[in-house]
């Protein structure tokens, strides 16, 4: 893991605002509206690159309800390679569908890892992007969510899926 300074900006979308953390590699970290804790990152020093200006305008495009491919370079170095295992496997579901924790250990060859998926879930930390709130529990419950159980709600009705 490498230590490059990370800088934040805010984006407000009709879902509220995203407290969103970059490095030069990408999109770090997302915080949902409401959850954003204290961090050690300061607001950026200098001008946002050209990626984030993007991102600001996919996000607000998301969170009215429009589809977005998110264009965007991702930073996900934080995590463990099972973790980022996981994270590249939620990429792969569509928009307005949900798949089970075990789906996602069957994608990733740990069909007994359910859990330790469900773990990789819970420490994305680039929800919406890599879609974890599209994952659900294997019968059909909706499972947890690090923005809340409501945000996940609103995002799948977002994307049109019906619970």
């Amino acid at each position: 893991m490498d230590h490059l300074v990370r800088d934040s900006v805010v984006i407000r979308t009709k879902l509220g605002p995203f407290r969103v953390e970059y490095s030069p590699h990408g999109i770090s970290c997302i915080d949902f509206p409401g959850c954003g804790g204290p961090r050690s990152v300061v607001a950026a020093r200098t001008p946002p690159p050209l990626f984030i200006r993007t991102f600001a305008r996919q996000l607000q495009q998301y969170a009215a309800g429009k589809s977005v491919h998110w264009t965007v370079p991702v930073d996900l170095s934080t995590g463990t390679t099972f973790q980022q295992s996981v994270w590249r496997a939620l990429r792969t579901i569509p928009r307005g569908e949900t798949r089970s924790y075990g789906w996602v250990a069957q994608q990733i060859g740990k069909p007994r890892s359910s859990r330790a998926v469900g773990a990789a879930c819970g420490a994305n930390p680039i929800p919406v992007v890599v879609p974890c709130h599209r994952v659900i529990a294997g019968d059909g419950a909706i499972g947890g969510f690090g923005g809340g159980l409501p945000m996940k709600r609103r995002l799948l009705q977002i994307e049109g899926v019906r619970l």
